[in-house]
């Protein structure tokens, strides 16, 4: 079953098909920030997003976080530019799923996105263990 996610006043939204596996706890300046956790998958693919966003890019630019323009909850990243296989890669936002449930039991991955660039050891939390 899929899936879905929408800002605080509903007109940014996203579906995930499929199983993420994981969300993503990542430290790196922006992420940390933000307060995110990230399910990745491809854009058309696992993920469809829809509605106006509010684009912000940084850095390398190789990624661009998009923001309600209204509320301005973060809802997705998505990547710059297609892999070399034409595949763009996306990221929504599991802290903005509609129906918390369906995302309670995913495990955190942690990654260090600040300075090494690599997942952390486990540590057995998972999404409802990060909601507080």
């Amino acid at each position: 079953m899929p899936i879905s996610g929408s800002c605080h006043c509903g007109a940014v939204h996203w579906t995930y098909t499929g199983d993420p596996g994981t969300a993503t706890a990542c430290n790196c300046t922006i992420c940390r920030r933000y307060g995110t956790l990230w399910m990745y998958g491809w854009v058309s693919e696992e993920i469809e997003t829809a509605g106006k966003t509010t684009i912000y890019t940084w850095g390398d630019g190789d990624i661009e976080f998009h923001h309600c323009p209204n509320c301005g909850c973060i809802a997705y990243w998505r990547g710059c530019k297609p892999h070399k296989d034409g595949r763009t890669r996306i990221a929504v936002n599991a802290r903005l799923a509609n129906d918390p449930a369906a995302v309670a039991d995913l495990p955190i991955r942690h990654f260090d996105g600040f300075e090494t660039w690599e997942d952390q050891p486990d540590d057995g939390k998972h999404v409802r263990d990060m909601w507080f």
